[in-house]
């Protein structure tokens, strides 16, 4: 879930280009809009492959419903975090002890232990089950071009249009959820690109917890600190999250993993 905390906003130094302001312009006319887009893309490095991921994409009406629907932000600890845990401790436990040489060695590495990684495994994509099926790169056009959250998801889509350029993945792989969020816990390309280090957090869930503990790492998560409200660690989990209730639900769901576990 992870599609409040890892938007960025637009470079300042980049408003006064006449490139960068015909981009800029949210709503409108999507032909317009399009090329504006492609214009700003080549200007920021994106080469054929990637701009070429923009042909025949149009608004998605239904990612504009998701954004203007996410009630579970309205939701209290109480109502959210213990009913979505529940269903999700058992299997939780046995990926933590059936990967537990890998959890060790990532947190020597990383100072991330393996509860923390489970849990928010479990809750993003249900250990890589549910990754979502949302075409990113549509996604990413139907929210930049909305004029409600433009900026925060203009920059997301040149990072992805910047992961197709590489090669890792292409438009029709590249697929998660409504926001823009892929794979096993769900980084948005902005993320990606600075913690995935060019693994496959899509179809490999040790590749993407890697990811995931280089994110927390690169936020100052403290080697054996705990995560709790309070503790030192539960502001690094709010930077993969900023809701307070689904942070809290990480915390929540870690502690009780790590307590099945010993």
């Amino acid at each position: 879930m992870r599609l409040s905390s890892r938007t960025i906003c637009v470079a300042l130094a980049t408003v006064f280009s006449p490139v960068a302001v015909q981009a800029a312009q949210c709503g409108g006319d999507m032909g317009a809009w399009m090329q504006g887009v492609r214009q700003e893309a080549q200007s920021r490095g994106v080469g054929a492959r990637g701009i070429a991921a923009l042909d025949g994409m149009t608004p998605d009406p239904s990612v504009i419903s998701h954004d203007r629907g996410q009630g579970v932000f309205r939701q209290t600890f109480e109502q959210f975090g213990p009913h979505r845990v529940a269903p999700l401790l058992g299997a939780g436990a046995n990926k933590l002890r059936a990967l537990g040489s890998f959890f060790d060695r990532t947190e020597q590495q990383t100072g991330v232990p393996g509860p923390v990684l489970v849990a928010i495994w479990g809750l993003e994509t249900s250990f890589g089950g549910d990754n979502g099926n949302f075409g990113t790169i549509r996604s990413l056009v139907t929210l930049a071009h909305d004029c409600r959250r433009a900026d925060k998801f203009r920059d997301e889509l040149f990072n992805a249009l910047k992961i197709i350029d590489s090669g890792a993945y292409s438009v029709a792989s590249m697929r998660g959820a409504w926001a823009g969020e892929i794979g096993q816990t769900q980084f948005m390309p902005s993320s990606y690109l600075k913690y995935g280090g060019g693994r496959d957090i899509i179809h490999s869930s040790q590749d993407a917890l890697t990811a995931t503990a280089n994110y927390l790492r690169g936020y100052g998560w403290s080697k054996g600190a705990g995560w709790e409200p309070g503790q030192p660690n539960f502001g690094v989990i709010k930077q993969w999250n900023e809701s307070d209730v689904y942070a809290k639900t990480i915390a929540y769901f870690a502690t009780k993993l790590n307590q099945m576990v010993k």
